[in-house]
């Protein structure tokens, strides 16, 4: 088995995911990490593959381009040279959650926070809710934080955030 590193962009569209993993099912390809999220009205998948050794990055970046659901796509299929494992610090210890309204530099603010203290963010998501009349923002971090760090750095971002007039939320992760 090898590993791929298999990116989709384009328009979203019901159906995609159960295209793209249904035909990575069919050709004898194992998950790892993956992520589907909507960005505007396009879509993007992103995912490691553990795929037989005959099938080739080139041949199956081919094969995904013939699904009709992906017609007119951007499709990149890549070698993943990297360890499919996480370490520690991969591993998710909190959720935090930013919302209110869209201030400029928020990510990065946030983000900053987070690297001051050690934190990783595992993942993020940021979007406009859709139909709000103040065009609410919310921000979401799945982050490892360390525990000598916990109550410093969850504490230093809900003060950024209320510095910003915004809403903080966080709970601790099971997983």
């Amino acid at each position: 088995m090898s590993s791929l590193l298999v990116s989709v962009f384009c328009p979203d569209r019901t159906g995609l995911v159960a295209a793209i993993t249904g035909r990575l099912f069919e050709l004898g390809a194992n998950l790892g990490d993956a992520s589907f999220a909507l960005l505007g009205t396009g879509s993007e998948f992103t995912a490691i593959a553990q795929v037989p050794d005959h099938i080739g990055a080139d041949a199956l970046e081919i094969d995904l381009a013939n699904l009709p659901e992906l017609a007119g796509a951007a499709i990149r299929v890549s070698r993943f040279g990297l360890d499919a494992d996480h370490g520690p610090a991969g591993r998710i210890t909190h959720v935090v959650t930013v919302a209110g309204g869209d201030r400029p530099g928020l990510v990065v603010r946030l983000a900053e926070t987070f690297a001051q203290f050690h934190a990783n963010i595992v993942r993020m998501d940021a979007h406009s809710e859709a139909g709000t009349l103040a065009g609410r923002y919310v921000t979401r971090f799945a982050v490892f934080i360390p525990p000598a760090a916990v109550t410093p750095c969850l504490n230093t971002v809900a003060n950024t955030a209320g510095e910003l007039g915004l809403a903080c939320q966080w709970q601790a992760s099971d997983a």
